[in-house]
């Protein structure tokens, strides 16, 4: 890749990535069900670009927020191609979404007395979230003795029975689905095969009928050694199989799956110190903020795009532009020293990253999209003139 023409910071998309990893699940779904549904998850990455994307190749809009619904309709999505989940619904919206035949799956107790204001005449269709304990569903994927989660209404409890029975008594609601994302660090099938058992032995359990199970996301994306999109699509129907629940649609909510990998992030070395013996720091004009929101990460994909052949040093730490101290994102022992216009281009960095960023001295920077007919600048920085819109500043 010739990074000369971009201007970093920047992010960039390779459009081609992202499709593919749209219709690679499409397909894998299309192998074993009937009736399916792929839900691009707008939390992982709102850029508006990308939803247009997933939009014109079949993808539903999974929102959590009265928001991401408005971001969603902007971007070309009809309101009955949208997944509406997550406590953040508004009132106006949730009406709204279960009118026009949006997948509404009630997450709060709030949601369930809306249910009383939708009107009386025909039939509204709505799914609950399922409560997913991972050390009691799939202890093996558990992270610890109490894997549980604050989302969805517990059958541990009376919770769920409770939302079942409030349903069931209003005429003009049928509860059409089950959903049960739930994400684990092993992101294994076995999580997956056990936490839809679940599902299926509570559909049994509550003599349910549903139309369809939304699965939610937390799968791998395209790596080398980690299960692809047809093994996990395959593990979903044996269970579905088993339960004699073969026809049922399945919703599936990918979101690190299917931007992470189409997405880089590129940087460019600003200064270089030599501040002890055998170490020097690398000040690029990116930061760990940009890269690793969620600062949990211990290494990254990297490329170092050098243009010199300076002496090798024994440590490089490359850090961030902000004036945080720990603001360090990785360290390179025995390689040769890098300079001043040297370029970093980190990989495999489009989930979470641009939703996250944070508007912390240096504002959101520019986004560039690789086409087959070239590259185009799709989202251009901030200034301080956007920072202080809609601010009253007189």
């Amino acid at each position: 890749m010739d990074t000369d023409v971009f201007q970093t910071p920047c992010f960039i998309l390779d459009q081609q990535e992202l499709i593919r990893s749209i219709v690679g699940y499409q397909t894998a779904l299309r192998n074993c069900f009937t009736d399916s549904v792929m839900g691009y998850s707008v939390k992982t990455n709102s850029l508006p670009y990308c939803l247009c994307r997933a939009e014109e190749n079949g993808c539903y809009a999974e929102v959590v927020s009265a928001d991401e619904y408005e971001l969603a309709l902007l971007c070309g999505f009809a309101k009955n191609h949208i997944i509406y989940n997550g406590p953040m619904k508004s009132y106006e919206t949730f009406i709204d979404a279960i009118t026009h035949g949006a997948i509404v799956n009630i997450e709060t107790h709030r949601e369930l007395d809306w249910l009383q204001d939708l009107p009386q005449e025909g039939l509204f269709h709505v799914g609950l979230r399922l409560n997913v304990n991972i050390s009691k569903v799939s202890l093996d994927d558990a992270d610890g003795e109490n894997d549980d989660s604050r989302f969805g209404f517990s059958d541990e409890t009376d919770e769920f029975k409770k939302a079942l029975d409030y349903i069931n008594q209003l005429s003009n609601v049928k509860l059409a689905g089950l959903h049960i994302h739930r994400t684990s660090h092993s992101r294994s099938i076995r999580f997956y095969k056990n936490s839809i058992r679940y599902a299926c032995e509570t559909i049994k359990n509550y003599n349910l009928h549903p139309e369809y199970v939304d699965i939610g996301g937390g799968y791998f994306g395209i790596f080398d050694n980690k299960p692809t999109y047809q093994q996990y699509v395959d593990a979903f129907k044996d269970v579905f199989d088993h339960y004699k629940l073969s026809d049922i649609k399945v919703i599936v909510e990918p979101g690190n799956a299917m931007v992470a990998s189409c997405f880089s992030f590129l940087s460019e070395v600003i200064d270089v110190k030599h501040v002890e013996e055998k170490c020097w720091f690398i000040t690029t004009d990116g930061s760990r903020n940009d890269v690793d929101p969620f600062f949990r990460k211990s290494s990254y994909m990297t490329d170092l795009l050098t243009k010199g052949d300076n002496e090798v040093v024994e440590k490089q730490v490359v850090s961030g532009c902000t004036c945080l101290e720990y603001d360090r994102l990785f360290t390179i022992n025995n390689y040769p020293l890098l300079s001043v216009g040297d370029r970093i281009l980190y990989k495999n960095v489009g989930a979470y990253t641009m939703c996250l960023t944070p508007l912390f001295i240096r504002y959101i920077p520019n986004i560039y999209v690789i086409k087959d007919d070239g590259v185009e600048l799709i989202r251009e920085k901030w200034t301080a003139k956007e920072y202080v819109q809609k601010n009253v500043i007189r």
